[in-house]
């Protein structure tokens, strides 16, 4: 009798492990979703690509390696005799498979503007809650480890903690595709060392360097490319493009996208984005195209300032960018508000548009999160940053943070 053999059982040619593999036929039918595969037309960095060249992987490449890492810690943590049923493994597996499903184009940008008062996080809940639907209740454990409700509390630490594989994967993918190697990490080496103790994730002390190593990768990671200087530039341009969008969208309706005109149309904040059926149905549709398209429409458009913004991004003739440890001075923005008026011929409200101020921190490691638990031969265990001796862990427990201002160019 021939062996009946499933056409899901697929594997991905992977730039960074090598083959990864499709475990199961619901895992397949996920990854085809078309909530998954827009993931493909969203990039994992944004605009980092006009600082970096490589980096135009997309979420798709990140979904899949971390469901790859998953699966390599569970099989790892079974091997040690820790007690993972294959439906656990299944449903950790899909937590992280899914665990970016909810996040729009371009990073964070749209969280800031034009879908304020929703997280990409609760975004992806809602859409895994309508997979499961889909899917008759197949994706109530992955949902129960997503949301930290499941008893084995170490599994929902692989999907979201502060060495999770969501982490290890975008520092090794990231590091890859930027060219940065300062963030490549030893995953293989982390997941080797991993244990459980009292239902939470624990490294085993030999492995204490490479973690310390992983904290490192990741602070110069965030300075080096995710909070690069000229990155910030472009994507709070991007910010500014989209806010002005919103506040003259009657003009806009018929000259973009129908998922980008349905939420530059609507007013206030979505913070229940599951009470309009058009809203998810439109967010679930929404990629780096319908914004990037919509810049190339506004590159001539009528509105100034909109023209301003959409060129100087299409062009890639970014603001010039100052960096600080203190804020800038108000006197500075002023005098740089009244530069852009006269330059550009705009009323002080417009100019604003122009003028970029803030401030951006990271923690390499936060003391008030999951932390890292180190585990010694005697069976104490002790926090990372208390265990650590040949780096002063603790240090890097302070945020950084830094002052930004950006403006056009030619008033520099």
């Amino acid at each position: 009798m021939p062996i009946e053999r499933s056409n899901k059982k697929k594997i991905f040619n992977d730039p960074v492990y090598g083959f990864i593999n499709i475990p199961d036929e619901l895992h397949f039918d996920l990854i085809e979703h078309s909530y998954f595969q827009r993931l493909r037309r969203i990039k994992q960095l944004g605009l980092t690509h006009l600082v970096y060249p490589g980096a135009l992987h997309t979420r798709f490449h990140h979904s899949l390696g971390a469901m790859h890492l998953m699966q390599q810690a569970i099989q790892l943590l079974r091997n040690k005799g820790y007690a993972i049923t294959q439906h656990e493994a299944q449903a950790a597996s899909i937590a992280i498979l899914l665990h970016d499903i909810g996040h729009g184009p371009y990073s964070h940008t749209l969280e800031q503007t034009i879908i304020q008062g929703v997280t990409h996080e609760t975004i992806s809940l809602l859409l895994m809650q309508r997979l499961n639907a889909q899917f008759h209740g197949a994706l109530d454990e992955a949902i129960a480890i997503f949301t930290d409700n499941h008893p084995k509390s170490f599994l929902s630490r692989l999907v979201s903690s502060q060495i999770d594989m969501d982490r290890m994967d975008y520092l090794k993918r990231d590091s890859f595709f930027t060219g940065v190697t300062e963030g490549n990490i030893n995953a293989d080496r982390i997941l080797a060392m991993l244990e459980v103790v009292d239902n939470e994730l624990a490294i085993e002390a030999k492995g204490i360097y490479s973690v310390e190593k992983f904290i490192v990768a990741r602070r110069l990671m965030y300075w080096q490319v995710y909070l690069h200087k000229t990155v910030l530039s472009a994507e709070h341009m991007l910010m500014k493009v989209l806010l002005r969008a919103k506040e003259i969208s009657p003009q806009l309706v018929d000259k973009i996208t129908d998922p980008l005109a349905f939420f530059l149309q609507k007013k206030g904040q979505f913070k229940q984005l599951d009470e309009d059926e058009n809203a998810l149905k439109y967010y679930s549709q929404l990629d780096d195209f319908d914004v990037f398209t919509a810049l190339k429409i506004w590159y001539n458009h009528p509105d100034k300032v909109l023209r301003l913004l959409s060129q100087a991004i299409v062009d890639r003739q970014l603001f010039k960018v100052e960096i600080s440890t203190t804020d800038f001075p108000e006197e500075r923005k002023d005098a740089l508000r009244k530069n852009i008026c006269n330059h550009f011929k705009l009323s002080a409200e417009e100019s604003n548009y122009l003028l970029i101020s803030g401030k951006t921190s990271n923690h390499a490691y936060h003391p008030q999160q999951a932390r890292i638990n180190i585990l010694y031969k005697d069976g104490s265990i002790k926090d990372i940053s208390e265990a650590s001796d040949q780096l002063n862990i603790s240090v890097l427990t302070f945020p950084v943070t830094k002052y930004f201002l950006c403006y056009p160019k030619v008033l520099a």
